[in-house]
């Protein structure tokens, strides 16, 4: 059965401190299940990204991970996801993310989340692709990325144009349907804190 939309979700491979990452990131992943949508990933079963791809696997989302042969036990690549595909490196891994995806979201993470966000916003905004990408702020977590983002435009570096590209929030039930409804689908409503 062909998902309703497909959502690109970049997050750490580490859990982070506190166990409310992990708790928004099994949110999201059951808001995808819950809203007949895809999940598509880095192929982990560490950190958040296990934590997400399980809840999403286990409210029925069709879950494509997509991970480096030089990552598969690094990561301990998640071997029940609906389709796991195994690439040569991460610009494969990065661009089959990409081409499988109609939105991009952003949750806490570390470098590889960054790099992987960055990317995808410079291509939105070089014009390789259309699609909305979105940024998780949750407790804070990028407040002083965003305070920087703005430094970056008041020194000219960046432009307003560069950064109203990057849909900001910081509540996933709020964040999540702006995405999905941007990327031309609709999203039914759903109390995420009750899932």
């Amino acid at each position: 059965m062909k998902p309703n939309f497909s959502l690109c979700v970049y997050c750490g491979s580490r859990p982070g401190k506190d166990p409310r990452f992990a708790q928004t990131a099994a949110q999201v992943g059951r808001w995808i299940g819950q809203q007949g949508g895809q999940l598509v990933y880095g192929g982990g079963n560490n950190g958040l990204m296990g934590v997400l791809a399980d809840a999403a696997l286990a409210a029925g989302a069709r879950v494509v991970g997509i991970i480096p042969h030089s990552m598969v036990e690094r990561e301990w690549a998640k071997r029940d996801c609906t389709e796991l595909h195994v690439v040569d490196n991460m610009h494969q891994r990065k661009s089959m993310m990409a081409e499988r995806a109609d939105a991009f979201l952003a949750l806490p993470g570390g470098i590889g989340t960054f790099e992987e966000l960055f990317e995808v916003w410079s291509w939105r905004m070089l014009g390789f692709h259309h699609k909305p990408v979105g940024l998780l702020n949750q407790d804070g977590y990028y407040s002083t990325l965003l305070q920087f983002l703005e430094q970056g435009v008041s020194h000219g570096f960046m432009n307003t144009t560069q950064t109203d590209l990057l849909t900001v929030g910081d509540d996933p039930a709020e964040l999540l349907p702006r995405l999905v409804l941007a990327a031309g689908y609709e999203a039914r409503p759903v109390d995420i804190s009750q899932i």
